[in-house]
């Protein structure tokens, strides 16, 4: 599932992934109705948290890709750490 404000090269896996811009974070966090701090509270990023998914935002530094997936993923944009081959048990 992608939604077109947010390039299909953001929604890979690792492996082949692209860092989304500022303006997709911020998409991603509106799809998913999440503020900075609510954000912050689900990824675990402790007191100051919401001060890193702004920056994150703002471009001043780069969101990790397991960070990234799990927004994804509570944006309904599914789990786009599978690569979509079946698991070995």
């Amino acid at each position: 599932m992608s939604n077109p404000t947010i390039r299909k090269e953001c929604l890979m896996p690792a492996e082949s992934w692209e860092q989304p811009t500022g303006e997709e974070i911020r998409e991603v966090l509106h799809i998913a109705g999440l503020t900075g701090s609510g954000a912050a509270r689900k990824l675990g990023l402790g007191k100051k948290g919401d001060r890193t998914v702004r920056r994150w935002v703002g471009e001043d530094s780069a969101i990790p890709y397991a960070a990234w997936a799990l927004l994804c993923n509570f944006a309904g944009l599914g789990e786009i750490w599978e690569d979509g081959k079946e698991q070995e048990i």
